[in-house]
């Protein structure tokens, strides 16, 4: 994914996250302008998905998962791209967005877009969480934030990670060799 045309319409936060994308690969967004994504928005982006299909590909914060829920609640289908905190930050002050990332880190998140499917037999259990450490504990957000950098499935908080398993209809085995392979490396650390 180089140069190359991406087809979908690619749902941002805003004009620096568009002129960022643009600087990476060839895309067309829509801008969200940030938090206050309003009904006109998304018909655009409703409109989008039935012509083109569309990639969310919001901030790993707050706001930006805020803003992913509201237009994949709003917008059935949308798939989803996903930027890490640490390729996220800015470098000389406290912010966190896309338009911070290098080219490189946009075009792989964009390559690696998880697209919602048919409806699965989810495996993974609140049980699964607690035996992983993943549900408090002294090194669970640690593990959460590796675990959704693994699974390129962004960062999340205690009570929406199964949610977000489920949504990305993570196997099984995936997850409970990707949590053994992390807590292998902690204990090497």
């Amino acid at each position: 994914m180089d140069n190359s045309r991406i087809k979908e319409i690619i749902v941002v936060e805003g004009k620096d996250d568009t002129a960022k994308i643009k600087q990476a690969i060839d895309a067309d967004t829509i801008e969200t302008n940030g938090s206050a994504v309003n009904q006109e928005i998304l018909d655009q982006i409703k409109h989008a998905q039935q012509k083109r299909g569309v990639i969310i590909f919001t901030d790993p914060d707050y706001p930006g998962q805020r803003i992913r829920h509201i237009v994949s609640n709003a917008v059935p289908g949308c798939k989803h791209a996903f930027l890490p905190r640490s390729e996220a930050k800015a470098k000389h002050d406290k912010g966190i967005g896309i338009e911070h990332a290098s080219a490189a880190s946009i075009r792989r998140a964009l390559s690696e877009v998880y697209e919602i499917g048919v409806s699965v037999d989810y495996e993974i259990t609140r049980e699964d969480l607690l035996r992983f450490g993943l549900l408090g504990g002294p090194k669970a957000r640690h593990r959460r934030e590796r675990l959704g950098t693994e699974l390129k499935i962004g960062y999340t908080n205690g009570k929406q990670l199964l949610k977000r398993l489920q949504m990305f209809e993570i196997p099984q085995e995936k997850f409970s060799t990707t949590m053994k392979r992390i807590i292998k490396e902690e204990e090497n650390e």
